[in-house]
Formats: structure tokens, C-alpha cells, sequence
């Protein structure tokens, strides 16, 4: 899959760039094509620390909590040991996309939230995936089907 970064605000478009970015509104000539735009893990069935504190895990409930029938949550952390929160180290967004085509961006902030998200989807199929900005790591990214 290639993955396209707009050089503005560091959106991930895969397989085609967008007309115009969904996030900041860039072009379509600011964005690069860069293989090496998410990280993966080294052996997905091994991970090393680093890995188990960037990848994202993400839990389905067909079952909503807040909105009654049309509704499935789902619930994003950032590692499977919760990456950290500091001034100098931190997760900077959380981007979600349902079957390659992005939904959303949650900016986070070091001092005041910790790296999880829960979102409530109106579809009851389909591919989630959650990709994740490190300040220091880069992107990692995880998905789900619902």
C-alpha cells in the first residue's frame, strides 16, 4: 500500500493523494509519497518495548454505550503498555479511518490527557484503523475489523 504525507500537517493518505488535504486543506502538491511514512513492528508476534508502547490497541463493542441502536464503540490506547505523557515525549494526534478513508483527528495534549480515545462509529462493518503520531517514534499504526 503506498502512503502519501502531506508535508503541512503530516496526514497519511493511502494508495492516492487526496485533491485536497481533510485535515489542514493543503493541495494535492504538497504531499510526498513515503514508503516509510508508518512503523512496523520488527516481528508482529514478538514485539520489543518500544513496539508495545506505540502500537495502538483497539477494542470493538457492537454494543454502544451512549447512543441506543446504530451505534458500535470503539476504544483506542496507545500500547499495550500505555505510552507516556511528558513535555518531551508524547503522542501528538490520533487519526481513525474506516476502510482506508479518514474519519477523524484527535490532537492530544502532554499535560492533560492520556493516550486513549473512545469513538462511537455509526456503521456496523468494516476496517478501523487507528494511526498514531509519536513526537519522537513517528506513526504507528493498528487495525480492527467491526
Amino acid at each position: 500500500m503506498d502512503t502519501y504525507v502531506c508535508g503541512r500537517c503530516g496526514y497519511v493518505a493511502f494508495n492516492q493523494v487526496p485533491a485536497v488535504c481533510p485535515v489542514c486543506g493543503a493541495k494535492k502538491e504538497v504531499f510526498k509519497l513515503d514508503i516509510n511514512a508508518i512503523k512496523n513492528p520488527q516481528d508482529p508476534n514478538n514485539l520489543n518495548e518500544l513496539e508495545k508502547k506505540h502500537i495502538p490497541v483497539i477494542d470493538i463493542r457492537k454494543e454502544c454505550g451512549l447512543v441506543d441502536t446504530g451505534c458500535v464503540d470503539a476504544n483506542i490506547k496507545v500500547g499495550r503498555v500505555l505510552h507516556v505523557m511528558e513535555e518531551k515525549h508524547f503522542i501528538m494526534y490520533i487519526d481513525i479511518y474506516l476502510d482506508d478513508n479518514f474519519l477523524a483527528r484527535y490532537h492530544m495534549r502532554a499535560d492533560k490527557v492520556n493516550p486513549v480515545l473512545g469513538i462511537h462509529l455509526k456503521v456496523s462493518s468494516g476496517k478501523l484503523l487507528a494511526l498514531e503520531n509519536c513526537n519522537l517514534h513517528g506513526r504507528w499504526l493498528a487495525e480492527a475489523q467491526i
